[in-house]
């Protein structure tokens, strides 16, 4: 079960070209998913180089408060018609990055992944 989340991952990780992360600034890795701004500011996380085909942010506490954040997004991967569910979750300023193989029956075996998430240090300062 594993190896098959691993190759899940890898399959998403090619769906972005190396060139989509100089469009943004990295902040944040978790596990193999790297975070990033957008080079155009449309208020869409980048992951691994590649937009969101949705994205949802909830406040936890307070309106505002970034160290009490859930955010979730669903992708595509480069595999037809398989997709990835991802739940960011962030409390007291410790965060992590929830996955999920999204099912297309109820037949098929639920593909977790769990992943403590790092800020990535600015290199400029």
């Amino acid at each position: 079960m594993e190896k098959l989340f691993r190759l899940l991952i890898i399959s998403f990780s090619l769906l972005a070209p190396s060139a989509a992360f100089s469009a943004g600034k990295p902040y944040m890795r978790c596990g193999d998913f790297v975070f990033s701004t957008s080079g155009n500011n449309d208020g869409f996380v980048r992951i691994n180089g590649a937009k969101p085909d949705s994205q949802k942010i909830t406040f936890l506490k307070a309106k505002e408060d970034y160290d009490n954040i859930k955010m979730e997004w669903t992708m595509a991967t480069t595999q037809p018609g398989l997709w990835i569910g991802m739940e960011y979750i962030k409390r007291d300023g410790k965060a992590i990055l929830n996955t999920q193989q999204l099912r297309a029956s109820m037949d098929a075996p639920k593909i977790f992944g769990t992943y403590d998430c790092v800020r990535i240090k600015d290199s400029a300062r």
